[in-house]
């Protein structure tokens, strides 16, 4: 894998590539990157695929301009993304709102996507509130989202490892080993983020679009009702000690998509390709190559 740059448009995106084969496009979640949320998946993906993992506007190394960031703004990003690799149909996988802005790629732009994975993904359900993600509705408040926001930047540099790894794990249902899942290079990689330019907008922004009055009673960004529109492969990958999206979401979508298999990965929780890359890694290939 390398790590390099391409502009698109006036948007430079940090993304990393390699292998041959197959074109398979990696998809990160929120607060997260392409080189964090997939380094234990990509070597091993590149040794039989083409691979590539964008950096999402605002995230990780790419640039973080002053727009709205939205499901449909990341999405219309990967879709160019996409035709601008010159890649005719690939395959998605996506991860928590990486998976959510996957589905909406391959609901909207069905021609540009010939398999789908989606890992712990928002848009199956309602999503589970416990006490742990009640920071989710504070950083939408207006000056509250902003202090906390100021408040974990400045905590990854003072807090021990050990209660910033403790605290991760317990908000991410994590029930791995957590310097293995949440090792020195993430948490490094994780400060940068935190103190780049841009980054905490771009956050603050993310979350105040899917967190709203219609999301939180409607399931705004819920497509289940839109499932049956996909006719091609979907694999799930689904970490069975997910606090936030609970098992019982992969299952029912299994049931309404014509062409999927669920697999559930025990002693995970919302992270399975951070805390058991095995056997995720195992099960990625295995639907990649059928």
């Amino acid at each position: 894998m390398q790590s390099g740059f391409v502009d698109m448009g006036s948007l430079r995106v940090h993304h990393m590539h390699g292998g041959r084969g197959s074109a398979v496009v990696f998809v990160h979640g929120l607060g997260s990157s392409g080189y964090m949320e997939w380094r234990q998946n990509l070597e091993a993906t590149a040794a039989r695929h083409r691979v590539f993992a964008p950096d999402l506007p605002g995230y990780g190394r790419t640039d973080k301009p002053r727009v709205r960031y939205s499901i449909p703004y990341f999405a219309r990003f990967i879709r160019r993304y996409i035709e601008d690799r010159g890649l005719r149909s690939v395959v998605l996988v996506g991860t928590s709102l990486g998976g959510r802005i996957a589905l909406e790629v391959a609901l909207e732009q069905p021609r540009l996507v010939r398999k789908l994975v989606l890992v712990n993904t928002l848009g199956l359900g309602r999503p589970q509130v416990r006490m742990s993600q009640m920071a989710y509705g504070l950083v939408t408040l207006p000056r509250v989202g902003e202090a906390m926001m100021r408040l974990t930047r400045d905590a990854l540099g003072w807090a021990p490892v050990a209660v910033i790894r403790r605290v991760a794990g317990r908000y991410a249902g994590v029930s791995s080993d957590l310097k293995t899942t949440m090792d020195d290079t993430y948490l490094e990689d994780l400060r940068e983020m935190y103190a780049a330019d841009g980054f905490q907008s771009a956050y603050l922004s993310t979350v105040r679009s899917l967190i709203n009055p219609r999301a939180l009673l409607g399931g705004h960004h819920d497509v289940t009702k839109r499932l049956n529109e996909l006719k091609i492969p979907v694999q799930l990958i689904w970490g069975a000690d997910d606090p936030l999206f609970p098992l019982a979401h992969a299952e029912r979508a299994s049931s309404l998509i014509e062409r999927c298999k669920l697999t559930v990965i025990e002693r995970a929780g919302h992270t399975p390709q951070a805390e058991r890359p095995e056997e995720f890694n195992r099960v990625l290939h295995t639907f990649l190559d059928r």
